[in-house]
């Protein structure tokens, strides 16, 4: 982790990368998009991107927007890994819940220690993913595959939830009532056409499939999933199409 960089250039980072991270997306954000996503005025953000373009983190092209460069996707994904490993700090040693960790964790890991993160991460067991399921990117990478929604499988595939930090949380404590949850495993059993509901099994330790429950395309839609390219239709963890986007949106 860069130590010169301000906790509003971090937050930048963060948020360019994730609102760029989403399949079919160009690769670029809008000002506009960065300053509401951060409840920052225009001129703020400008001012934010500005430097991150001085400093050779991102280059903002008129109408079209700010995208990284390859140092600037390192450092987003440094920023990213940081607030995971803090993430499950908070969920596994203190007991918060996935949604109040996401909440917590901005709070103190900017002033964070690079040698502290690392023995959090070691001390946890070196988990691959965080409490919402998204995996925890390794040191020095510069970009993760790009997640597909359940909606996007067919019947069949099977796939581990993840849930963003924005998961309306009505919506969140549904999935919950009905074991869908961050870092379980699902199936598809049946899609129906024309935009219909999915039919879809929550598995068991044990591998075992549960009664399959009804979930309609808008709820379907806001649940991100993990896949293995042995039983999934596509490339591995979410890819959308050819390769994995590097010019990468929660957590």
């Amino acid at each position: 982790m860069d130590a010169a960089l301000t906790k509003s250039e971090r937050d930048a980072l963060k948020a360019i990368w994730r609102l760029t991270s989403v399949p079919g997306h160009d690769g670029s954000a809008r000002t506009g998009d960065l300053a509401a996503s951060l409840k920052l005025s225009p001129g703020t953000m400008t001012a934010t991107v500005k430097r991150l373009a001085d400093r050779g983190m991102a280059l903002h092209t008129p109408y079209r927007g700010v995208e990284l460069t390859g140092e600037g996707r390192r450092l987003a994904m440094a920023v990213i890994r940081r607030h995971r490993v803090v993430e499950r700090f908070l969920a596994d040693m203190l007991g918060y819940s996935w949604s109040e960790a996401d909440l917590l964790a901005p709070a103190f890991e900017h002033q964070l220690p690079q040698e502290v993160e690392d023995r959090l991460w070691v001390a946890l067991d070196r988990p691959s993913t965080c409490p919402h399921g998204f995996p925890i990117p390794g040191a020095g990478t510069e970009g993760l595959p790009v997640m597909r929604t359940l909606y996007d499988l067919h019947a069949g595939d099977r796939a581990t939830v993840a849930l963003p930090g924005s998961t309306d949380p009505a919506v969140a404590s549904f999935l919950d009532g009905l074991g869908v949850r961050p870092g379980v495993a699902v199936q598809i059993r049946e899609k129906h056409p024309f935009d219909g509901p999915l039919l879809v099994s929550v598995e068991a330790q044990d591998r075992t499939l549960g009664t399959p429950i009804t979930l309609g395309d808008k709820v379907a839609r806001q649940i991100l999933v993990r896949t293995d390219s042995s039983t999934t239709r596509g490339a591995r963890d979410g890819d959308a199409g050819p390769g994995t986007r590097k010019e990468h949106r929660t957590t």
